[in-house]
């Protein structure tokens, strides 16, 4: 059975549910514990204020609880991002461009398109860099995100665990059509995808030129 589209699916979906776990406990715990003092320090059942001590096991309690609790959500944050770093040696690479407002994506052979095709159940390394403002890379299905910055390189990895078809969006405020930045990323079979790669199109070209066209245009401007 898959345990989610990518191979970090599991890894970040268990993290923030461990966290909601602990804030749902703590809300309840603490709601209930506030509701039962309002109760019997009322004033009716307390007229006359007294005052409390220090209380030392308390306070050591209440102290060390948080401290472990953060130290796990810690531990498993550094675990997930030390796993996102880590990028196979064999995994494929794809160049992503991102300018306003579209993703470009160029494969090893050269072929360019405006979405990204990966074969299943293989490691995919994407450079990503922008042609003009900040973006963010985003596919929320696989729980990848990463920022875009012009003149910098950054990488972002993944497998695709089942074959299919998922959305691309861009999470950082990038301009006035920011939110139609969309684009997807199919997910093929390893043969199939290897057809495709080898397959001439006549849409290469110009998006290659359309890419061009935004470095010329990013240098205008600049």
């Amino acid at each position: 059975m898959s345990s989610g589209a990518s191979n970090f699916v599991g890894s970040v979906d268990g993290v923030f549910l461990l966290s909601i776990i602990i804030s749902v406990f703590f809300l309840v715990l603490i709601t209930t514990m506030m509701i039962y003092f309002v109760i019997k320090y009322s004033r009716k059942r307390n007229p006359k204020a007294v005052n409390v001590h220090s209380n030392t096991l308390l306070e050591v309690t209440w102290t060390i609880i948080p401290l472990i609790l953060v130290l796990i959500l810690f531990w498993y944050g550094w675990v997930g991002y030390k796993e996102m770093v880590d990028i196979p040696e064999d995994a494929m690479t794809v160049e992503v461009t991102a300018q306003m407002w579209l993703w470009k994506f160029k494969y090893e052979t050269g072929k360019v398109t405006d979405s990204l095709y990966v074969p299943v159940k293989k490691a995919v390394k994407l450079i990503l860099t922008s042609n003009d403002v900040n973006h963010a890379f985003f596919i929320p299905a696989f729980r990848v995100k990463k920022d875009v910055y012009p003149g910098t390189k950054r990488t972002i990895w993944f497998i695709a665990n089942d074959v299919g078809e998922y959305d691309i969006a861009c999470a950082e405020y990038c301009g006035l059509n920011h939110s139609y930045m969309y684009s997807k990323i199919f997910v093929m079979p390893e043969a199939e995808f290897k057809n495709w790669l080898n397959a001439v199109s006549d849409e290469d070209p110009k998006l290659l030129e359309e890419l061009t066209g935004g470095d010329e245009y990013n240098s205008e401007n600049q």
